[in-house]
């Protein structure tokens, strides 16, 4: 069964520069560590101060592992410093989910002419 971990940050949209960064060291880091990092997404037309990641496991097993090996990773423990400092993030909410079989990561069909 793969989990998927969808996080909706509140950020500071004064500093949607500092979060885009935040979540750019992410991408290193999250594979690194063994999660599946489907995307970090910034606020584009709308809301101006959301933003969303998303964060997918083969398992719950595996995602225990990966918090473990997260919390001592120099690069990641450097990034969450950064943003407690930088305070861009205002509210941080996670969410856990069951992937539904034959719809995670399902390609377009339909090309442009």
């Amino acid at each position: 069964m793969t989990i998927a971990c969808l996080i909706r940050y509140q950020i500071d949209p004064f500093q949607r520069d500092a979060f885009k960064t935040y979540a750019e060291t992410w991408g290193r880091v999250i594979p690194r560590c063994g999660g599946h990092l489907v995307g970090y997404f910034l606020p584009y037309e709308g809301t101006n101060d959301i933003g969303w990641a998303m964060i997918s496991f083969a398992s719950l097993a595996a995602y225990e592992r990966y918090k473990a090996r997260i919390k001592v990773d120099p690069e990641g423990s450097k990034n969450l410093e950064m943003a407690q400092q930088k305070r861009f993030i205002l509210r941080e909410e996670r969410n856990f989910v069951e992937v539904v079989d034959g719809t995670f990561e399902q390609p377009a069909k339909f090309t442009e002419p």
